[in-house]
């Protein structure tokens, strides 16, 4: 794999930094790919948010050619609105930028559906790209659109929308600190192909 910028990247093989020191993947953690297409966000690593199913989403897009970068945010943890402080969920501009930069999202989130929601909502308040959300819970297009996110299929009142980004697809039933199926690798890589598709037109 070939990284460009000098920030600590991420061996999703191993688990591991591969930059300066070394070290496990940890929050902050960029790796970027050549070209800018696909970003992949995790939640901070701690022992309810694991990142070992983005390594494998990652992968499993790369092999399909898929150029994709991954972010694991800062603060990304905890539940935005609530809880302030530094377990609070959060977006830095650096990483507002650093999403910014690419055509699509991959927002990696858990298990409770008002905190993929709510997570979501507050990425794509601030980065104005289309998002594939990639979770465990069920969740569809009207809990986003409810929240005030434009979605493929299912859009606010002009009046309620608080979001720049759009969720196009959804991938549920990918737990956290799991081995992701082939079957949810190729649902993902074809929701990514599709939105990918969906800007060339």
């Amino acid at each position: 794999m070939m990284f460009g910028r000098e920030t600590q990247v991420v061996d999703c093989r191993h688990g591991m930094g591969l930059g300066r020191g070394g070290g496990l993947a940890q929050r902050g953690t960029l790796s970027e790919t050549g070209r800018p297409d696909v970003i992949a966000i995790a939640m901070s690593p701690g022992r309810r948010h694991i990142t070992k199913p983005v390594c494998e989403l990652t992968y499993g897009m790369r092999r399909e050619e898929i150029q994709v970068s991954v972010l694991v945010l800062n603060t990304g943890s905890g539940v935005p609105d609530t809880n302030v402080g530094s377990g609070s969920f959060g977006i830095s501009p650096e990483e507002i930028a650093q999403i910014n930069r690419h055509k699509v999202a991959v927002i990696h989130t858990g298990n409770i559906r008002d905190h993929v929601v709510r997570k979501v909502k507050a990425i794509l308040e601030e980065v104005n790209i289309p998002a594939v959300v990639v979770c465990q819970t069920l969740v569809d297009f009207e809990d986003f659109a409810m929240a005030g996110v434009k979605t493929r299929y299912v859009k606010p009142k002009k009046s309620d929308i608080l979001a720049k980004g759009r969720v196009m697809e959804i991938v549920t039933g990918i737990t956290r600190g799991e081995s992701c199926s082939r079957e949810k690798l190729n649902e993902l890589v074809k929701a990514v192909k599709s939105t990918m598709r969906s800007l060339e037109n």
